[in-house]
């Protein structure tokens, strides 16, 4: 982080000494200029990315509602509850290029799974990863089938077993039904458990997406797509901007760094130890 924030003060392509440009990058990167009476960024695609960032965070609570739902269910006792385990957690063992490659077929506009089910019924599938209002909604489906049987799942499932049995049997004898008990018994004991799983999601979205942009979109179609994370690997690696690569990142640095810290600040009281 260190080399990151000093190499954050050059101007170096990699080819020639760096040269030394202070805060010029951050300004280039965070600042604002008039405009004909407007107030424009120096760099709009910035704010863009990062507002492409910010909406595929949106799927957080609807990964994390999936992992909970998948995780009450087999901490049911169900036969072969195992491996249905095993099964739901296949998917984040095998995400990779391979799966990512798959979902372009299934997304593919011509032949692929959706669009030929879709055909079936009589409505035409959309383009997909390559229309321009259903790329983001299409990763973040592929994000919630990867993710909600992953280490979330896992995670819920290690703080649904440490619920003390005895609290669920004392609710039983006052009547409470299945129901009232998740609500007065379940939630408030997982609410360490749902803190740490949101926390670690939210630092993961902002550092995340740059796979699926590379590997299916290549941040298309017109910048769609493309994340903080992906910005900087074109910005370092396409345009050999490195110092202006390494601000960018020294920015994300801080966004996470304060986003965690204000959740710690307001979600930590709501914090529930049973």
């Amino acid at each position: 982080m260190l080399v990151a924030l000093g190499l954050s003060l050059y101007r170096w392509d990699l080819f020639h000494a760096p040269d030394f440009v202070g805060l010029k990058n951050f300004a280039d990167l965070l600042g604002w200029y008039h405009d004909d009476g407007q107030l424009r960024a120096n760099d709009p695609e910035f704010w863009k990315y990062l507002g492409n960032t910010l909406f595929l965070m949106m799927g957080i609570p609807v990964n994390m509602a999936a992992a909970l739902f998948i995780a009450l269910v087999l901490n049911q006792k169900l036969r072969g509850r195992v491996v249905f385990r095993t099964v739901f957690f296949l998917p984040t063992i095998c995400m990779g290029v391979g799966v990512m490659l798959l979902w372009m077929w299934i997304y593919n506009p011509e032949f692929g799974l959706i669009n030929h089910l879709l055909s079936l019924v009589g409505v035409q599938g959309p383009a997909w990863l390559k229309s321009y209002a259903w790329a983001k909604p299409s990763i973040m489906i592929m994000g919630l089938w990867a993710a909600m049987g992953g280490t979330n799942m896992i995670i819920y499932l290690a703080g649904l077993q440490g619920i003390p049995p005895e609290l669920y049997e004392a609710s039983e004898i006052d009547g409470a039904g299945p129901w009232q008990q998740f609500l007065s018994i379940t939630l408030p004991s997982l609410t360490p458990t749902t803190f740490f799983i949101f926390i670690t999601s939210v630092i993961g979205g902002f550092q995340g997406g740059f796979d699926a942009a590379y590997v299916m979109t290549r941040g298309g179609p017109d910048g769609a797509t493309t994340t903080i994370s992906y910005y900087i690997f074109n910005h370092a690696f396409q345009w050999f901007n490195m110092g202006y690569a390494a601000a960018i990142a020294v920015v994300l640095f801080a966004l996470v760094l304060i986003v965690t810290l204000i959740n710690w600040r307001f979600g930590g009281k709501r914090v529930e130890y049973v």
